[in-house]
């Protein structure tokens, strides 16, 4: 499915409402002006229709199973179907080179073929079924693509050197400014290698049929590949593309690529569960002005914090995850779960040996089906244009975060106590009546799905929240 965004500048409210306005002016009625929508932006863009309600989850082939293949890890689809994950990234599942690699088993972003995939996991149509039957459980799919390096037994180190940047030696070398010794820098003068890669990239939508890309440190590769990357894929079909991208700068998401990380929010939720006072900090990363269909990647976890950063309990202390993927999932963007995170918080797994994550007990499964649950049947949690606007409410508390986001009709608000301690809040709004979708804290059992929903709403319980409590709010016109 796709879509073919395209907007005016206009001022909208609930169909709900009995009365007229002129132009974009609200309107007195304290109840209508619940329901007043920002502008809209002006702009058109074509799109994956798939993105609007798209929870991601990284799929580490290797470790996620004991026996790291396509097949066993196959096993786990109805498992997170169920949790309510519609998206699969996989990690680069390409073959990998042996030539200077890297521990036992060598980086999966040490590509030697990008039209094959690693032995280790499977065959190729192996994976080719695992992707079929993920599309008939309803999931889409997307690969993690590195275009900015090759392994060094890359058949374009032999057959196509030109491909490469060298030394003043003629030598092929690393990428500069890294210990990446265990690949090869591509040359992105080279008009022949960029339509190679574009036309690697279309294999695996047109044969495979993926459903878009991750791409593996994107800054290293000029944008104008990107965009033109981008605007061949969508001639296959409506892609998603995500970019890894280090830099503050937003060129491109103009174009090539719909979503970036948010490193900042993740840089801020982490400084909020070390050190109080720090929720304004936050509410600077959940509302962004950023090209016209674009948005953010929020995560907690990923396989580089998770493997060279610490475990998500060493990162964030157990006891405010429900707070922090509260807002994860609610502020702008799309958002991420890692392989594991359902499981456990002490997990850090090795990422060029052989680890496993031994699933069994669950523990945040079902929190985090809760979170997708309520992502995915609130138009105004839902992703980019398709959603709504956060508009932070002000409070009097540097601990409290409180925000709402509204769309044809729907609101949803979200409160959060970021920190250990029990706060005392006063907003400078009317916070609307409705019905509670999640409430928990620092104690809740995160393995129960639902905790909270469907009661109603006690606005005198929002004046003093505990250690990590958070609220889900909806209200409806």
């Amino acid at each position: 499915m796709k879509k073919r965004i395209k907007t005016v500048v206009s001022c909208l409210l609930a169909a709900s409402m009995i009365f007229q306005i002129t132009g974009c002016e609200k309107t007195s009625d304290s109840t209508a002006d619940e329901f007043v929508e920002d502008e809209a932006e002006q702009g058109e863009r074509l799109q994956a229709g798939f993105i609007d309600k798209a929870v991601i989850y990284e799929v580490n082939v290797r470790q996620y199973t004991q026996e790291g293949t396509f097949k066993a890890f196959e096993e786990h689809l109805d498992r997170l179907s169920e949790m309510g994950v519609n998206t699969l990234w996989f990690m680069p599942i390409y073959s990998i080179s042996q030539v200077d690699k890297k521990g036992t088993l060598g980086s999966y972003y040490s590509i030697s073929d990008y039209l094959n995939v690693n032995s280790e996991f499977g065959t190729l149509e192996e994976f080719k079924e695992l992707v079929a039957t993920a599309h008939d459980k309803g999931f889409t799919v997307i690969l993690d693509w590195v275009a900015n390096h090759t392994g060094w037994d890359h058949v374009w180190i032999t057959e196509h050197p030109e491909y490469y940047v060298k030394d003043e030696n003629d030598n092929i070398i690393s990428p500069l400014g890294t210990d990446w010794f265990d690949v090869a820098q591509l040359d992105y003068n080279n008009a022949e290698m960029r339509n190679a890669m574009i036309e690697a990239m279309k294999y695996w939508v047109e044969e495979i049929g993926v459903d878009g890309y991750r791409c593996d440190y994107a800054q290293g590769v000029p944008v104008d590949f990107w965009e033109s990357a981008r605007e061949e894929l969508d001639k296959v079909k409506p892609v998603y593309m995500l970019a890894e991208d280090g830099t503050s700068s937003d060129t491109m998401l103009i174009k090539a690529f719909d979503s970036d990380y948010n490193f900042d929010l993740y840089d801020a939720l982490k400084l909020s569960s070390a050190i109080p006072a720090s929720a304004d900090g936050v509410e600077k990363y959940i509302d962004l002005d950023l090209p016209y269909g674009a948005f953010r990647m929020n995560f907690l976890d990923n396989h580089d914090k998770n493997t060279y950063d610490g475990t998500m309990e060493e990162r964030f202390g157990t006891e405010a995850f429900g707070a922090l993927y509260t807002i994860v999932f609610t502020a702008e963007g799309i958002p991420l779960i890692y392989s594991g995170n359902e499981e456990a918080a002490d997990i850090s797994l090795e990422f060029f040996e052989k680890d496993n994550i031994d699933f069994g007990d669950y523990r945040y499964s079902g929190l985090l089906q809760s979170l997708c649950e309520i992502r995915k049947e609130n138009e105004p949690l839902y992703s980019g244009t398709a959603g709504g606007n956060v508009r932070i409410i002000a409070d009097d508390n540097k601990n409290v975060t409180a925000f709402e986001r509204v769309k044809n009709g729907k609101k949803i608000t979200v409160v959060v106590n970021l920190s250990a301690e029990e706060q005392k809040v006063k907003y400078d709004k009317k916070i609307s009546d409705g019905e509670v979708l999640l409430h928990g804290d620092a104690t809740s059992d995160w393995s129960v799905s639902g905790d909270g929903k469907g009661e109603k709403l006690d606005k005198k319980a929002l004046n003093t929240l505990k250690s990590w409590e958070y609220y889900i709010i909806r209200t409806t016109s």
